[in-house]
């Protein structure tokens, strides 16, 4: 009862601060005059704020900052040593600095390595805390591309990158990061630019406490999707998540601004009824993988509770198996790779919820911008099929969705899946996914296929038994994120320019309603469909095998 209670102020409180969120970010990130610190920046970079991009144009701007980006962060990881508040770490191989790039550049912060013994302080804010920044910047801006071609006519312009990445960053995230920093640090998240601290310990010996910039991190790596933490034990480490409320506060961070996106999304289109119908079935699959990870850390069953007797294994005893559970369905729901517990420990089905969260495209609610974008597909998947049953041309939002929309909707599909599954198997045949499972048989598969499925939709978290920190593993997953990133964007920005070409179409009594109960039902049942057909094989060989072993 407890455990539910928990969960049910979480929720209240993020559908309630939505609200307001919502409303300002449609406010403020399309149409309006541009901030002074802004036209300062616009006109160092040589930036034309009042030029529209095509797709193709916005697509390119894009991939250069992409591309920027991750030099930026491999020259900086590989020459730490060489720079101030480096507090002592070398620099990195260049296969990790490479992986960690693209890791934090692509939203995903997958860390092959432990944080507080790799990284120094200049890394971990001019690197890591600025791409979170950027990374989840980049998410909104693709998501705001595919609302204005739903919502413009006849043209090919859908907004500037420039601005869009600008205007996402100063007017939306910074604000979010500096007060949940102020109230992280009231509820005793560290903050410090010191070296540690060595401590006399009870038994006698000496001991040495790590600290570092934790609480204006904090903030930026839970409601940026980002994940990655200071510590290598993320936000199980008490300097980052010291106490039961932190722990419910920041699992309001990783949930907000994604369920602030569909607020947005309504009011951008002019139609809230269509942000609570989204609303609606992003809860009810939130809803659904509460129920089954809860219920699954409750059966005890498995390879690993068995082994120890029971779920608390790997779980912090400050917070509790529930809290627990909530946290990690909320990190891997919303593509935040952040954990305050060991997800490997988890019941083998209760580590089966977590990997289905993904598998469902992280569209409960999903990642910052991303998880508004994979929504709208499912949407248009569902409409589609909702049109094709009453015999008319599938339309959303009076906007026709015809065979050269579908295509780039069901290439959107594909790739996440396809390239989760193409790494895992190629991994088993060449023998380095065995080599790196810390248990064989169902269970190692299950780690092998979360890996691949947290780098490739952007998620970081891992299953702790698994050894990514190796040559193969660091180039395979580079793969797996830029490939799980990017090509999904490409088709979202060709589907957005496509749309936006388009006259809007007539409503008639004829036309099927994206909206009430039936639809609610369609789209819900369409995400799970898709990935039921996707992964049930992978996810019965692994997780459920072991589950009912």
């Amino acid at each position: 009862m407890a455990a539910w209670i928990q969960a049910s102020l979480v929720l209240a409180v993020v559908v309630g601060l939505h609200v307001p969120l919502g409303d300002y970010m449609a406010r403020v990130l399309d149409g309006g005059r541009h901030w002074r610190a802004e036209k300062v920046v616009y006109r160092v970079c040589g930036i034309a704020p009042d030029k529209e991009q095509s797709w193709r144009h916005y697509l390119t701007a894009l991939l250069a900052f992409t591309v920027m980006s991750i030099a930026a962060l491999f020259a900086l990881f590989s020459l730490q040593d060489k720079l101030p508040w480096s507090t002592g770490h070398e620099g990195m191989p260049w296969r990790l600095a490479l992986h960690t790039a693209v890791s934090f550049t692509t939203n995903t912060s997958w860390q092959n390595y432990a944080g507080e013994s790799t990284t120094g302080h200049l890394a971990v804010m001019a690197g890591l805390g600025v791409q979170a920044f950027a990374s989840a910047a980049v998410g909104i801006c693709v998501a705001l591309v595919l609302i204005r071609g739903l919502t413009r006519r006849s043209t090919e312009d859908l907004g500037n990158f420039w601005v869009d990445l600008l205007r996402t960053i100063f007017r939306v995230l910074v604000p979010i990061a500096v007060v949940g920093g102020l109230i992280l640090m009231a509820g005793g998240v560290i903050q410090s630019l010191g070296g540690g601290h060595t401590v006399d310990t009870v038994a006698g010996a000496k001991q040495t406490l790590l600290d570092g910039p934790v609480a204006s991190w904090e903030p930026v790596k839970l409601f940026s999707g980002d994940g990655g933490g200071v510590f290598n034990a993320s936000s199980a480490h008490p300097f980052e998540n010291p106490t039961a409320w932190t722990n419910a506060f920041e699992i309001v961070l990783m949930l907000l601004v994604p369920v602030a996106c569909i607020r947005m999304f309504g009011r951008l289109i002019g139609s809230l009824k269509q942000s609570w119908t989204l609303l609606t079935v992003v809860g009810i699959l939130f809803g659904l993988l509460l129920a089954a990870g809860s219920f699954a850390q409750s059966a005890h069953t498995g390879t690993v509770t068995e082994a120890i007797g029971g779920p608390h294994e790997g779980t912090e005893t400050r917070i509790g198996v529930p809290g627990s559970t909530l946290f990690g369905v909320a990190a891997t729901g919303s593509a935040d790779g952040a954990a305050n517990s060991a997800y490997d420990s988890f019941s083998s089905l209760g580590g089966g919820v977590l990997l289905s969260a993904m598998m469902l495209g992280e569209v409960a609610p999903g990642g910052t911008g991303s998880g508004l974008y994979g929504l709208i597909v499912v949407v248009l998947v569902a409409v589609f099929i909702g049109g094709l049953m009453v015999g008319r041309t599938p339309e959303y939002l009076r906007k026709r969705i015809g065979y050269a929309e579908m295509r780039w909707v069901v290439s959107y599909a594909l790739i996440p899946p396809t390239v989760i599954l193409a790494c895992t198997g190629f991994a088993l045949a060449t023998g380095n996914g065995q080599s790196s499972m810390g248990n064989p048989g169902a269970h190692g598969l299950t780690e092998l296929i979360y890996a691949y499925t947290s780098n490739t939709n952007s998620n970081g978290s891992s299953m702790a038994g698994f050894n990514g920190a190796t040559d193969f593993h660091n180039q395979l997953m580079v793969f797996a994120m830029l490939a799980g990133r990017y090509l999904p964007m490409v088709c979202v920005l060709a589907l957005a320019g496509r749309l936006a070409k388009q006259q809007p179409g007539v409503v008639t009594v004829g036309t099927l309603r994206a909206q009430g109960p039936n639809f609610v039902v369609l789209a819900t049942a369409a995400s799970v469909i898709l990935a039921l057909l996707n992964f049930l094989p992978a996810l019965s060989l692994g997780a459920v095998a072991d589950g009912l072993l």
